[in-house]
Parts: structure tokens; C-alpha cells; sequence
């Protein structure tokens, strides 16, 4: 079956950077869009950043120019680098594939950016 499994998370002080990964099994990753999602305390869930099979991203504005999303197809893993980090990145941020006709959501990484 679809497995998502999220890594990385952590505590950062403001400015800092983390490196997130997602390994994923269960599908031909290699044809598939992986999104980033994030939720903040009390806020809904939000895309981040997506990366298609051909390697095209997609960035919320929010992000833009500070995270980089990334897939190694050999290894069935999507990362997300977030450089210059602020407080409001602070959430669960979650790996997603929409595969096999649903939704697949892997359990979320706590990131924190505090000094």
C-alpha cells in the first residue's frame, strides 16, 4: 500500500535552515506530483510547495525564494529545504500524493523556528 513517511523536523532558530524528507513506497514515485503541505496552530492546512514528475515546481508565496522543493526518484524521496527560516513557518508540515485515485498523507513533522 501507499506509504508516506516524513523525517527532518526539528527545532530552528530564526534565520536557520532544516532539510525535510519524505520517503514514499507503494507507487511508481517517479510519476507522480509530491506536494508539501504545512498547518499552523489554529490555522487550515496550506500548500507549500509541489514538485512534478518532469521536475516543474510550484512555491507559495509565502516561500517563494526560501524553500526548495527536490525529488531523487532513485530513492523513492521528496525534501524540502527551507532556508531563512521566521517564526511563522512554524507548523506540521505533511507529504502528500494523490495517487490511486485518493489522497495519501504521511503522519507530519513538527517544524519550529523560535530563538
Amino acid at each position: 500500500q501507499v506509504q508516506l513517511v516524513e523525517s527532518g523536523g526539528g527545532l530552528a532558530q530564526p534565520g536557520g535552515s532544516l532539510r525535510l524528507s519524505c520517503a514514499a513506497a507503494g507507487f511508481t514515485f517517479s510519476s507522480y506530483v509530491m506536494t508539501w503541505y504545512r498547518q499552523a496552530p489554529g490555522k487550515e492546512r496550506e500548500l507549500a510547495a509541489r514538485i512534478f514528475p518532469a521536475g516543474t515546481t510550484n512555491y507559495a508565496d509565502s516561500v517563494k525564494g526560501r524553500f526548495t522543493i527536490s525529488r531523487d526518484n532513485a530513492k523513492n524521496t521528496v525534501y524540502l529545504q527551507m532556508n531563512s527560516l521566521k517564526p511563522e513557518d512554524t507548523a506540521v508540515y505533511y507529504c502528500n500524493v494523490y495517487a490511486l485515485s485518493q489522497d495519501y498523507w504521511g503522519q507530519g513533522t513538527q517544524v519550529t523556528v523560535s530563538s
